[in-house]
């Protein structure tokens, strides 16, 4: 029973955060998104110059694969806090006490964040049904083309990612960063280039390899062709209407795929086995150091002597640069020395890689690299339990949220000084502006998101997505001008600065008159 209460209340509790419901909203908008509209101006699965026709098939297909990469892509940032939660809430010291075992805990850790996953997945499978009668052009409905590729293709991707959330909490529980870093680059690795034979595709953990080479070879036999060139799986805008179609019937998966299947399930059950003969149990010890200090005794004589008046008067200072100051230093000294080395190499990369490079890729990676810092710009208070005593200091708003949100931007476009230089080198005043737009963005959008939520997991979420999809090259997410520079770009990026910048002012204004 108390494994059982553990997923239930664990489910519960995230299920009924701000953060799950706009997580769902957010991913609900993107669903729509997966089969394009007749007379879209974009694809999400094109093989050279072919798109499937809409009927059930294609639409089973499509949207379990972008439902497998895209919940992949936020699933990990959505749930990987639940170890810290129970630590924060010392919930964790309370299960220590209970019979339940590790691997026993670990387990309905990994269950719950399957369960919040797949309660998306359950809505997204609704949503192509809708979809499927919204845009088909008089095809039957066949209910066996929706639930054959979402049974194989996201549901055990999407256990597995829950088994790696709760496997970067136990072994780095201390190192947020890299857990958020870490995942990052494991999802880039696992996106790559096919390092397999094309015929065994066991190791494709989102079971989108086979799919696609199945349409591919769809795509040979009605072109007549040995080769197709351009495949792609994701957003490509434009040159759609000149698209042609073939009639896609489904895939047949091969029994050695069907096993690969289970075979992910069961190395996620391995592994939280592994990880739980090293599980700390709440057992955490906290490094405390101390300095030792000679103990001076003034004599009685020494104290008499002071005269009150010769002492300085204290002075009220009400400025809020020193404000400014300690919440710059603040952002500064978190986290690990050592990933200071990692921003002052993206410095230098920013300096001396073509200005293209360093503008699409290395830019987006940098500023992600600093995601615990600006998550926290907002919620630090929360976190450490002293906000009823910052939001009751001298105007808060005009203070300290200011001073919060300007040592933010300073950051941000501190790491991007070198490319800001260069852009001004060559007088590129659009991309230069466009800059310094984005770092405004990106602090106002983790700042307002914190105060909603009071958390910093949906932008963690959300700055993921943004990172990734401005890395793959998707115009509509370029909130730093890497792709577009049009003045048009320049003032509906304004306009979103704005809009922010009130929002984050009037919510927390509401909440102050609320304490």
């Amino acid at each position: 029973m108390n494994f059982f209460s553990i997923i239930k209340y664990d489910y519960l509790q995230r299920t009924r955060s701000y953060a799950f419901l706009i997580t769902l909203c957010a991913s609900l908008a993107i669903a729509y998104t997966f089969v394009p509209e007749p007379n879209a101006n974009y694809s999400t699965i094109r093989i050279a110059d072919y798109i499937g026709q809409y009927n059930s098939a294609w639409f089973g297909y499509v949207t379990a694969i972008m439902t497998s990469l895209f919940l992949s892509l936020i699933g990990f940032y959505l749930v990987n806090s639940g170890i810290k939660s129970d630590i924060e809430t010392n919930v964790g010291q309370i299960v220590a006490t209970t019979k339940v075992k590790n691997f026993n805990y670990l387990l309905a850790k990994v269950l719950s964040n399957f369960l919040v996953l797949l309660t998306i997945l359950v809505i997204i499978f609704t949503m192509s049904i809708i979809l499927f009668f919204l845009y088909s052009d008089g095809y039957s409905f066949e209910v066996f083309q929706f639930i054959k590729p979402y049974v194989l293709i996201p549901i055990p991707t999407l256990f597995f990612v829950a088994v790696l959330a709760v496997l970067f909490e136990v072994f780095f529980e201390r190192y947020t960063v890299v857990q958020n870093i870490g995942f990052f680059f494991l999802f880039s690795l696992l996106m790559g280039p096919n390092p397999y034979n094309e015929k065994n595709f066991s190791l494709d953990l989102f079971g989108s390899k086979i799919v696609m080479s199945q349409m591919e070879e769809q795509v040979k036999q009605v072109a007549d062709v040995k080769k197709t060139k351009q495949l792609s799986i994701g957003y490509v805008i434009g040159n759609v209407k000149k698209a042609k179609q073939f009639q896609f019937n489904g895939v047949n998966f091969t029994s050695s795929f069907i096993i690969s299947r289970f075979l992910w399930v069961l190395l996620g059950f391995i592994m939280i086995y592994i990880s739980s003969l090293s599980f700390h149990r709440f057992n955490i010890k906290e490094k405390i150091t101390t300095k030792k200090h000679k103990a001076t005794i003034q004599s009685k004589s020494i104290i008499k002597n002071i005269s009150l008046s010769h002492l300085a008067k204290v002075k009220m200072n009400f400025s809020i640069f020193p404000l400014l100051k300690t919440e710059l230093l603040l952002l500064i000294r978190k986290g690990k020395k050592w990933l200071w080395f990692i921003n002052l190499l993206g410095m230098v990369l920013l300096t001396f890689l073509p200005l293209q490079i360093a503008h699409q890729f290395v830019l987006p990676i940098l500023w992600f690299l600093q995601v615990s810092r600006l998550s926290e710009i907002t919620t630090k208070e929360i976190t450490n339990k002293v906000h009823y005593f910052a939001f009751t200091s001298y105007k808060p708003i005009y203070r300290l949220l200011v001073s919060q949100i300007g040592a933010s931007i300073l950051l941000v476009l501190f790491l991007a000084l070198p490319l800001l230089i260069r852009e001004l080198l060559i007088i590129n005043f659009s991309g230069f502006i466009s800059i310094l737009l984005g770092g405004v963005f990106l602090v106002l959008l983790s700042a307002s998101l914190g105060i909603v939520t009071k958390g910093k997991k949906l932008f963690e979420v959300l700055f993921f997505m943004i990172t990734y999809a401005n890395i793959n090259g998707i115009p509509f997410l370029d909130y730093f001008g890497a792709l577009t520079h049009s003045t048009t770009y320049l003032s509906k990026l304004l306009t979103l600065i704005l809009i922010l910048f009130a929002f984050t002012f009037i919510i927390r204004k509401k909440q102050l008159k609320k304490l």
